[in-house]
Protein backbone atom coordinates (compact mmCIF):
# COMPACT_ATOMS: atom_id res chain seq x y z
CA UNK A 1 0.00 0.00 0.00
CA UNK A 2 1.45 3.29 -1.31
CA UNK A 3 1.14 6.38 0.92
CA UNK A 4 1.34 9.94 -0.55
CA UNK A 5 4.48 11.00 0.74
CA UNK A 6 8.08 9.80 -1.18
CA UNK A 7 9.29 8.69 2.11
CA UNK A 8 9.25 5.02 3.35
CA UNK A 9 8.75 5.88 6.75
CA UNK A 10 5.80 2.49 6.79
CA UNK A 11 9.30 0.51 7.58
CA UNK A 12 9.89 2.80 10.60
CA UNK A 13 6.16 0.86 11.50
CA UNK A 14 5.60 4.35 12.79
CA UNK A 15 1.58 5.15 10.65
CA UNK A 16 0.14 8.56 10.44
CA UNK A 17 -3.51 8.30 10.54
CA UNK A 18 -5.67 11.35 9.51
CA UNK A 19 -9.34 11.43 10.35
CA UNK A 20 -11.48 13.44 8.38
CA UNK A 21 -14.99 14.50 8.11
CA UNK A 22 -17.71 17.01 9.25
CA UNK A 23 -18.06 18.90 12.90
CA UNK A 24 -19.79 16.29 15.12
CA UNK A 25 -19.93 13.42 13.13
CA UNK A 26 -17.81 11.78 16.35
CA UNK A 27 -13.83 12.54 15.15
CA UNK A 28 -12.83 13.38 18.49
CA UNK A 29 -14.65 11.11 20.60
CA UNK A 30 -13.35 8.51 18.40
CA UNK A 31 -9.26 9.44 18.60
CA UNK A 32 -9.62 9.61 22.46
CA UNK A 33 -12.04 6.65 22.99
CA UNK A 34 -9.46 4.91 21.28
CA UNK A 35 -6.17 6.44 22.42
CA UNK A 36 -6.99 7.29 26.02
CA UNK A 37 -10.12 5.00 26.61
CA UNK A 38 -12.53 8.05 27.41
CA UNK A 39 -15.14 9.54 25.92
CA UNK A 40 -16.61 13.01 26.59
CA UNK A 41 -20.09 13.51 26.47
CA UNK A 42 -20.26 17.18 25.36
CA UNK A 43 -19.38 17.92 22.16
CA UNK A 44 -16.14 20.29 21.78
CA UNK A 45 -15.38 21.32 18.14
CA UNK A 46 -11.71 20.71 16.88
CA UNK A 47 -9.86 24.04 15.95
CA UNK A 48 -7.31 22.99 13.02
CA UNK A 49 -5.99 19.49 14.62
CA UNK A 50 -5.18 17.28 17.54
CA UNK A 51 -2.90 14.54 17.88
CA UNK A 52 -2.45 11.53 19.86
CA UNK A 53 -0.29 8.17 19.84
CA UNK A 54 -0.62 4.93 20.08
CA UNK A 55 1.33 1.81 20.22
CA UNK A 56 0.01 -1.67 19.44
CA UNK A 57 1.41 -4.95 18.24
CA UNK A 58 0.12 -7.07 15.03
CA UNK A 59 0.79 -10.29 13.82
CA UNK A 60 4.64 -11.66 14.13
CA UNK A 61 5.79 -9.22 16.85
CA UNK A 62 5.43 -6.11 14.83
CA UNK A 63 5.40 -3.11 17.07
CA UNK A 64 3.23 0.07 15.36
CA UNK A 65 3.41 3.46 16.40
CA UNK A 66 0.11 4.75 15.43
CA UNK A 67 0.13 9.35 15.15
CA UNK A 68 -3.78 9.55 15.07
CA UNK A 69 -4.18 13.23 13.47
CA UNK A 70 -8.02 14.63 14.53
CA UNK A 71 -8.72 17.21 11.76
CA UNK A 72 -11.42 19.94 12.75
CA UNK A 73 -14.76 19.73 10.49
CA UNK A 74 -14.25 23.08 9.69
CA UNK A 75 -11.10 23.10 7.84
CA UNK A 76 -12.61 21.69 4.79
CA UNK A 77 -11.15 23.77 2.31
CA UNK A 78 -8.65 25.27 4.36
CA UNK A 79 -5.36 26.79 3.45
CA UNK A 80 -4.02 24.12 6.01
CA UNK A 81 -5.65 20.84 5.17
CA UNK A 82 -3.23 19.86 2.53
CA UNK A 83 -0.68 20.08 5.50
CA UNK A 84 -2.46 18.07 7.57
CA UNK A 85 -2.71 14.81 4.93
CA UNK A 86 0.40 14.83 3.34
CA UNK A 87 2.23 11.83 4.31
CA UNK A 88 -0.81 10.19 5.47
CA UNK A 89 -0.73 6.26 5.56
CA UNK A 90 -4.10 5.99 6.11
CA UNK A 91 -7.15 8.17 6.14
CA UNK A 92 -10.10 7.80 7.79
CA UNK A 93 -13.34 9.22 6.09
CA UNK A 94 -16.10 9.45 9.31
CA UNK A 95 -19.41 10.64 8.71
CA UNK A 96 -22.24 10.29 11.38
CA UNK A 97 -24.80 7.54 10.56
CA UNK A 98 -28.12 9.66 12.25
CA UNK A 99 -26.63 12.65 9.84
CA UNK A 100 -27.47 12.12 5.81
CA UNK A 101 -25.07 15.58 5.44
CA UNK A 102 -22.36 14.18 6.77
CA UNK A 103 -22.33 11.38 4.50
CA UNK A 104 -22.61 13.85 1.68
CA UNK A 105 -19.90 15.86 2.80
CA UNK A 106 -17.45 13.27 2.17
CA UNK A 107 -17.35 13.41 -1.33
CA UNK A 108 -15.48 16.72 -0.70
CA UNK A 109 -13.13 15.83 1.57
CA UNK A 110 -12.39 12.76 -0.62
CA UNK A 111 -11.98 15.17 -3.34
CA UNK A 112 -9.23 17.49 -1.34
CA UNK A 113 -7.43 13.81 -0.07
CA UNK A 114 -7.06 13.13 -4.18
CA UNK A 115 -5.43 16.75 -5.00
CA UNK A 116 -3.03 16.92 -2.42
CA UNK A 117 -1.92 12.83 -2.78
CA UNK A 118 -2.59 12.49 -6.35
CA UNK A 119 -2.29 8.79 -7.85
CA UNK A 120 -0.33 7.31 -4.63
CA UNK A 121 -3.45 7.64 -2.46
CA UNK A 122 -3.16 6.35 1.23
CA UNK A 123 -5.42 3.16 2.76
CA UNK A 124 -8.99 4.85 2.56
CA UNK A 125 -11.53 3.69 5.19
CA UNK A 126 -15.01 4.73 5.49
CA UNK A 127 -16.50 4.54 9.26
CA UNK A 128 -19.80 5.16 10.33
CA UNK A 129 -20.17 6.49 13.46
CA UNK A 130 -22.82 5.88 16.40
CA UNK A 131 -24.00 2.66 15.29
CA UNK A 132 -25.45 2.82 19.20
CA UNK A 133 -28.57 5.10 17.10
CA UNK A 134 -28.76 2.61 14.73
CA UNK A 135 -32.99 3.41 15.43
CA UNK A 136 -32.34 7.12 14.37
CA UNK A 137 -30.16 5.89 11.39
CA UNK A 138 -30.42 8.28 8.28
CA UNK A 139 -27.42 6.46 5.85
CA UNK A 140 -28.53 2.93 4.25
CA UNK A 141 -26.23 0.64 4.66
CA UNK A 142 -26.39 0.27 0.91
CA UNK A 143 -25.22 3.52 0.49
CA UNK A 144 -22.30 3.44 2.73
CA UNK A 145 -20.95 0.00 1.00
CA UNK A 146 -21.38 1.33 -2.50
CA UNK A 147 -19.75 4.39 -1.60
CA UNK A 148 -16.77 2.59 0.10
CA UNK A 149 -16.46 -0.50 -3.05
CA UNK A 150 -16.49 2.53 -5.22
CA UNK A 151 -13.80 4.35 -3.89
CA UNK A 152 -11.52 1.16 -2.74
CA UNK A 153 -11.96 2.04 0.73
CA UNK A 154 -11.98 -0.82 3.30
CA UNK A 155 -15.85 -0.45 5.20
CA UNK A 156 -16.02 0.25 9.15
CA UNK A 157 -19.50 0.83 11.48
CA UNK A 158 -18.19 2.02 15.16
CA UNK A 159 -19.44 4.26 18.14
CA UNK A 160 -17.28 5.91 19.78
CA UNK A 161 -19.66 6.30 22.52
CA UNK A 162 -20.05 2.86 23.88
CA UNK A 163 -16.52 1.68 22.12
CA UNK A 164 -18.31 -0.67 20.13
CA UNK A 165 -15.51 -1.90 17.09
CA UNK A 166 -13.39 1.52 17.65
CA UNK A 167 -9.97 -0.81 18.41
CA UNK A 168 -11.12 -3.07 15.83
CA UNK A 169 -10.86 -0.54 12.78
CA UNK A 170 -7.74 0.85 13.84
CA UNK A 171 -6.29 -2.34 13.74
CA UNK A 172 -7.64 -3.51 10.65
CA UNK A 173 -6.48 -0.19 9.08
CA UNK A 174 -2.39 -0.65 10.41
CA UNK A 175 -3.04 -4.08 8.88
CA UNK A 176 -4.07 -3.14 6.06
CA UNK A 177 -1.42 -0.49 5.53
CA UNK A 178 1.46 -2.57 6.63
CA UNK A 179 0.06 -5.81 4.59
CA UNK A 180 -0.82 -8.34 7.16
CA UNK A 181 -4.07 -10.19 7.48
CA UNK A 182 -5.80 -10.72 11.28
CA UNK A 183 -6.84 -13.91 12.04
CA UNK A 184 -10.27 -14.94 13.47
CA UNK A 185 -8.55 -14.86 16.74
CA UNK A 186 -7.07 -11.66 17.03
CA UNK A 187 -10.19 -9.60 15.29
CA UNK A 188 -11.75 -11.02 18.57
CA UNK A 189 -9.23 -10.00 20.61
CA UNK A 190 -9.78 -6.64 19.53
CA UNK A 191 -13.64 -6.65 19.80
CA UNK A 192 -15.37 -4.76 22.95
CA UNK A 193 -18.24 -6.57 24.84
CA UNK A 194 -21.40 -3.86 24.54
CA UNK A 195 -23.55 -4.39 27.52
CA UNK A 196 -27.30 -3.25 26.97
CA UNK A 197 -28.15 -0.46 29.54
CA UNK A 198 -30.69 -2.25 32.04
CA UNK A 199 -33.85 -0.30 32.96
CA UNK A 200 -35.71 -0.85 35.78
CA UNK A 201 -38.96 -0.81 36.03
CA UNK A 202 -40.20 -1.82 39.78
CA UNK A 203 -41.52 2.07 40.29
CA UNK A 204 -42.88 2.15 37.08
CA UNK A 205 -46.91 1.97 36.43
CA UNK A 206 -47.24 -1.58 34.91
CA UNK A 207 -48.22 -1.49 30.91
CA UNK A 208 -51.71 -2.17 30.79
CA UNK A 209 -52.97 -4.62 28.73
CA UNK A 210 -53.13 -5.21 24.52
CA UNK A 211 -56.64 -5.79 25.04
CA UNK A 212 -57.89 -2.20 26.90
CA UNK A 213 -55.43 -0.47 25.01
CA UNK A 214 -54.56 -0.77 21.06
CA UNK A 215 -52.24 2.12 21.66
CA UNK A 216 -48.08 1.04 21.13
CA UNK A 217 -46.39 1.51 23.77
CA UNK A 218 -44.18 4.55 24.29
CA UNK A 219 -41.20 3.17 25.90
CA UNK A 220 -38.80 2.05 23.63
CA UNK A 221 -34.78 0.93 24.67
CA UNK A 222 -32.72 0.77 21.67
CA UNK A 223 -28.69 1.03 22.82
Amino acid sequence: MSDCSDDEAVTDKQLKVVIVGDGASGKTSIATRYAQSSFGKEYKQTLGVDFFLKRIVLPGETHVALQVWDIGGQTLGGAMLNNYIYGAHAVMMVYDITNAQSFDNLEDWLAIIKKTCGQKLPALALVGNKIDLDHMRAVKNDRHQKFSTDNNMSSHFISARTDDQVSLCFQKVAAQVLGFKLTKQEVESQQTVVRAEIVKYSNLEPPRSAASNHQRSALCSIQ
